[in-house]
């Protein structure tokens, strides 16, 4: 009896959140799918990710995506209410129909990547570590996590124990190759602050390239992540090898090392 009712338990979990994520919206740049109450994932046709947050007056709008057509129309076949568009950090693949919105908010650490991105016409206001945005019924907060880029920043929904991250963790892989570079101790600082955040009540990472993954990461994905960037950091790291992508992105020569779930592609010469 009592296996029946775990498995029935199991069974009812699973078809409720199955059922809790709906596609209701599509076309040919993306899809919408509702992920929670108030909650929305954007995933565009080449794999980036953009979150809508709906609080009772406002709505925030996480990353602005790549090649999204009237973006700024689209998100309003989910809410009505004023949208905060916030950039968690200053990629393109994160940042590029920001010129979209009259005004976004990003950190200013990431400041020295604007020439990276097409030029913005609107207001830019600068985030701070533990600012509150109070959506109406929901305050969501932002918490620096440099290292991906400096200004990285995640974006925590403690009442629903939700962050949403970016690339400030990756998704299955971290970038630490590029441009300005961080140490390795840099990243496994972050990783240890999302680890005392999740300590604390933060149960899900919904990542910044959600179709590769399609769901949220938990607390031992960031410290599988903060092991091996540790390995790499004292050099004990052995099974490293070159990152075989096609073409190669930041550094000359890249390097990927792996423990279970989590990758790290890296410069070896910026590691300190």
């Amino acid at each position: 009896m009592y296996k029946k009712t775990i498995l029935f338990s199991f069974v009812l979990l699973l078809f409720v959140r199955i059922a809790s994520a709906q596609s209701v919206f599509k076309n040919n740049d993306l899809e919408i799918t509702k992920l929670e109450d108030k909650l929305w994932v954007v995933e565009t046709s080449d794999k980036t990710t953009m979150y809508i947050v709906e609080g009772d007056a406002k709505a925030m709008l996480i990353d602005t995506g790549t090649k999204c057509e009237k973006l700024n129309e689209v998100v309003r076949k989910i809410t009505k209410k004023p949208i905060l568009v916030v950039i968690t950090h200053m990629h393109g693949d994160h940042a590029g129909n920001m010129d979209q919105f009259g005004e976004v908010y990003m950190h200013p650490a990431d400041s020295v990547l604007l020439k990276q991105v097409k030029p913005y016409p609107g207001k830019i206001h600068y985030v701070t570590n533990g600012q509150i945005f109070d959506l109406g019924g929901k305050k969501l907060e932002i918490c620096h996590m440099p290292a991906h880029t400096p200004g990285s920043i995640v974006i925590l929904d403690r009442k629903e124990g939700n962050c949403y991250s970016g690339d400030a963790f990756g998704s299955g892989q971290v970038w630490l190759q590029l441009k300005p570079y961080a140490t390795m101790k840099t990243y496994i600082n972050s990783c240890r602050t999302m680890e005392k955040l999740m300590d604390e009540g933060i149960n899900k990472v919904y990542c910044g390239h959600y179709p590769y993954v399609k769901k949220a990461y938990d607390k031992s994905y960031i410290t599988d992540m903060r092991k091996l960037a540790e390995s790499l950091d004292s050099g004990t790291q052995k099974d490293a090898k070159p990152f075989d992508r096609k073409v190669s992105i930041g550094c000359d020569h890249p390097m990927i090392a792996t423990l279970g779930p989590a990758s790290i592609v890296y410069d070896p010469e910026h590691i300190k």
